[in-house]
């Protein structure tokens, strides 16, 4: 098991401070992971968050609705969603009353590529909490937000 404290070498002047330097630290421990398991798609989390987001919705969605969704925010949606259209995984449809407006639709593609990743991909990051720990662990961070 992971030890804070051990892992960078360092000291905390209380606990509080140590969690929030454990989330951070997890955090990136987690985004890193997940980064070399999507390698293997050819994606990377966000377009993957995108794709997840818009298989769930069923329908066409703005873009705007695809940001507000997504577990990590993206500052450039629109490269983005340029490089999962480049990849025919999603496909734009403008408005055909307001050429501002513009809905994003998964592919065929798209659908195809998430049926090939496995539903239990993150299982071994949290292999290590039992149904209970994972449920208090939830539980205080949403109380910490």
């Amino acid at each position: 098991m992971g030890d804070l404290s051990k892992d960078i070498n360092s000291k905390f002047a209380n606990f509080k401070v140590k969690a929030l330097l454990n989330i951070i630290y997890t955090a990136n421990w987690i985004s890193s992971r997940q980064s070399e398991a999507f390698k293997a798609y050819g994606i990377s989390q966000q377009q993957y968050n995108v794709l997840r987001i818009l298989r769930g919705a069923n329908q066409p969605l703005k873009v705007q609705t695809i940001k507000d969704r997504m577990l990590e925010r993206s500052p450039n949606a629109t490269r983005l969603m340029d490089k999962l259209c480049a990849k025919h995984l999603i496909k734009r449809l403008p408005s055909e009353h307001d050429r501002r407006v513009v809905k994003i639709e998964i592919t065929k593609q798209g659908l195809d590529l998430l049926d090939t990743i496995p539903s239990d991909l993150n299982k071994d990051l949290i292999e290590n909490l039992s149904e209970a720990e994972a449920e208090q662990l939830s539980n205080l961070l949403d109380k910490m937000r």
